[in-house]
């Protein structure tokens, strides 16, 4: 049994609203995460990114001393979501 919660907020003459405090909590959202926007048929689905800086990344990839990191590019692809 699946069981959904609903909450109401307001949006501000600024086009701002909060995120329910029981909302961030549960999904663990900070400061500086995203919040992404999916125009449906019938509604909007509103999903939670982390924000991945180059620090977060630091490490994983292991260096080439032949053939170095560029680490504007890297941060590019991983904009992108591709694969590193």
């Amino acid at each position: 049994m699946v069981i959904h919660m609903t909450i109401t907020t307001r949006v501000y003459n600024t086009n701002q609203t909060t995120i329910p405090s029981k909302i961030r909590k549960k999904f663990n959202i900070k400061p500086d995460d995203l919040v992404k926007w999916e125009e449906l048929e019938d509604g909007v689905k509103i999903t939670f990114e982390k924000k991945i800086s180059i620090y977060d990344v630091t490490g994983i990839i292991k260096g080439d001393p032949k053939n170095p990191t560029n680490a504007v590019d890297l941060k590019k692809k991983m904009s992108r979501g591709e694969k590193i």
